[in-house]
């Protein structure tokens, strides 16, 4: 495997990660807040396994978009 070392990378794809990975983290921790202090009637399955789904998946952000989209009743 040949991969690039962190500062062998260009400037923008540096940024861009940074900022995937940032973004990620942020709706991860909104999606957690979330699930924790909804009540389990107002989320649709169970509630353990979204906790695990969005603690364990690393999704660029599709698990807690489809948990805040989705996985929420109103």
């Amino acid at each position: 495997m040949s991969g690039k070392k962190w500062q062998e990378l260009p400037r923008p794809v540096r940024v861009g990660l940074v900022t995937a990975g940032g973004a990620e983290a942020a709706l991860k921790v909104w999606s957690l807040i979330d699930l924790v202090r909804r009540p389990a009637d107002q989320v649709r399955g169970p509630k353990a396994l979204w906790a695990f789904g969005l603690m364990t998946v690393n999704s660029l952000g599709a698990v807690p978009l489809i948990y805040l989209a989705k996985g929420r009743r109103h």
